[in-house]
């Protein structure tokens, strides 16, 4: 893909096929409609705003060089499955307060 109209089909077509709506991405990611609406009409983003994007369609980015099917690298998205949870610090001083000036 090397034309932002392909991106954007690639992006409304997997937001269909999971059976989303625009407005939906806000629960996905935090995206408001209007802003999702901007990408998929081919606006200019950033790429850490495409990585989100990717996220909350369950995509994942590769790059490979022009002409070749293997990519590069693949880039793997954080999902909600692959998350690993995190342990609850909050009785945890040293996590609040630090443990300066602490004898």
């Amino acid at each position: 893909m090397d034309k932002i109209e392909e991106i954007t089909k690639v992006l409304s077509d997997r937001r269909k096929e999971l059976g989303m709506e625009q407005a939906d991405m806000y629960m996905r990611i935090g995206m408001k409609q209007q802003q999702y609406q901007r990408i998929e009409a081919g606006s200019d983003i950033k790429l850490s705003t495409l990585l989100r994007v990717l996220e909350g369609l369950e995509l994942e980015l590769s790059i490979s060089p022009k002409g070749k099917s293997k990519p590069l690298q693949q880039i793997k998205v954080a999902t909600p499955d692959t998350v690993q949870s995190l342990e609850d610090d909050t009785d945890d001083p040293d996590f609040w307060f630090g443990s300066e000036g602490r004898k």
